[in-house]
């Protein structure tokens, strides 16, 4: 009994170790070089016919800081301070539910990374679970700097359209570097649902979502607020 029972033990830390292992292998690289494809961009891949994935990657020091602070700003205001997950928005998202709300995402951008990354589409408790394994992981090994500039360039932005090269040519006909502050502004508030959206021919409830975005860019104080990023 005592046999099985070391066995069992020792089989548990070996699969532990192993798979420590391989979460180190799968998020190490990507700390230094640019991945070339997301598992959101093969599942597109692998369910279309002719899908072609329009993208052109920008390193940090490329990437139009508006167009970042107007994404931050969109999806996660507290992306410079928090380490991957936004407490106080879980619990804001639990209090609008349990006064009979509906329970809302509070999902940071470390979070989205980790899922466009590594993971599956789909909702599950196994799934929860690695996202926040991997979560806890890029932040760990990337930080904030390298996390960000991951996510500006894999975010899906249109039909077969990733990052904001890409978004900026495609709905704008220009590069990312010149886009004004109000079209960085539309762009971000199509996150996270780029496929129901057209910044370059905005409704109106858009439009308004871009006015709040760069009105709320003031209130964090501009690009200042992007400082503890380029710590």
């Amino acid at each position: 009994m005592n046999s099985l029972k070391r066995f069992l033990i020792k089989t548990l830390l070996l699969l532990f170790l192993a798979w420590i292992a391989i979460s180190l292998l799968l998020v190490l690289p990507f700390r230094w070089i640019n991945p070339l494809i997301s598992m959101v961009m093969l599942e597109r891949w692998s369910t279309h016919d002719n899908y072609h994935i329009q993208q052109s990657w920008l390193d940090w020091q490329q990437l139009p800081k508006k167009a970042v602070l107007a994404v931050i700003t969109s999806e996660d205001q507290r992306f410079p301070l928090h380490r991957g997950f936004d407490i106080e928005a879980i619990k804001k998202a639990l209090t609008e539910a349990e006064d009979g709300g509906r329970l809302r995402g509070a999902s940071t951008i470390s979070q989205q990374v980790a899922k466009n990354m590594f993971l599956w589409t789909g909702r599950s408790w196994v799934r929860k679970g690695l996202e926040v394994w991997f979560t806890s992981l890029i932040e760990l090994i990337w930080g904030k700097q390298r996390i960000i500039e991951v996510y500006m360039n894999i975010a899906e932005w249109g039909p077969s359209v990733f990052g904001i090269e890409a978004a900026s040519q495609y709905h704008f006909s220009r590069p990312a570097s010149q886009l004004t502050d109000m079209q960085a502004a539309l762009l971000a508030s199509t996150l996270p649902s780029p496929l129901k959206y057209n910044p370059a021919k905005p409704a109106q409830h858009l439009v308004d979502r871009a006015r709040w975005n760069l009105s709320q860019q003031k209130r964090l104080g501009g690009i200042g607020w992007l400082s503890p990023i380029n710590e």
